[in-house]
């Protein structure tokens, strides 16, 4: 390994530890991307919706504060590692959550720009009692963008991870 680690994360344990919270750019590997990635920057450069930044350590995540993810593939091609890769991009594992406690619309203010920036309509409102209008995300139809996360002026929507789904075995 070529990164140096500071006293302190040797002696905590925190030693090149995966950041799993970490929005990685679109076909990042799953495990050991800090020692595929060398922080040569190409990925920044190919993104056409500039939201490629980098965290602390200089490894680049996506910053969907900024705008949507396209999911073009551009910054994969460019890597010259195995850090990102073209065929890695459609197993995109983000996806959008909403906390209601947040929403403006489940607050009784008119606001549906998260819909409205989703080109995959996986947001739709229902009407409630009361002229509010709840949101729904159908995250079978989710792909993750961040186009609604960027649109949304409460920040009531942010990106996780699922929990992989495992098929129940039957005996």
């Amino acid at each position: 390994m070529s990164q140096m680690t500071s006293r302190r994360a040797f002696l905590s344990a925190h030693i090149l530890r995966e950041d799993r919270n970490a929005i990685r750019p679109p076909g990042a590997v799953a495990s050991g991307f800090s020692d595929l990635c060398t922080h040569c920057e190409d990925c920044a450069g190919a993104c056409p919706e500039d939201i490629i930044t980098f965290d602390d350590s200089g490894f680049p995540v996506l910053d969907l504060s900024a705008g949507g993810c396209t999911m073009c593939g551009d910054c994969a091609e460019v890597c010259p590692t195995p850090a990102l890769l073209p065929e890695r991009v459609a197993e995109w594992p983000w996806r959008a959550q909403i906390d209601a406690a947040s929403c403006l619309s489940m607050n009784g203010v008119s606001c549906r720009l998260c819909q409205d920036n989703c080109e995959q309509d996986a947001i739709r409102f229902r009407l409630q009692l009361g002229g509010r209008a709840e949101p729904a995300l159908e995250t079978e139809t989710c792909i993750g963008c961040g186009s609604c996360s960027a649109a949304c002026p409460a920040g009531a929507i942010a990106m996780h991870r699922p929990a992989p789904q495992h098929p129940e075995v039957t005996k």
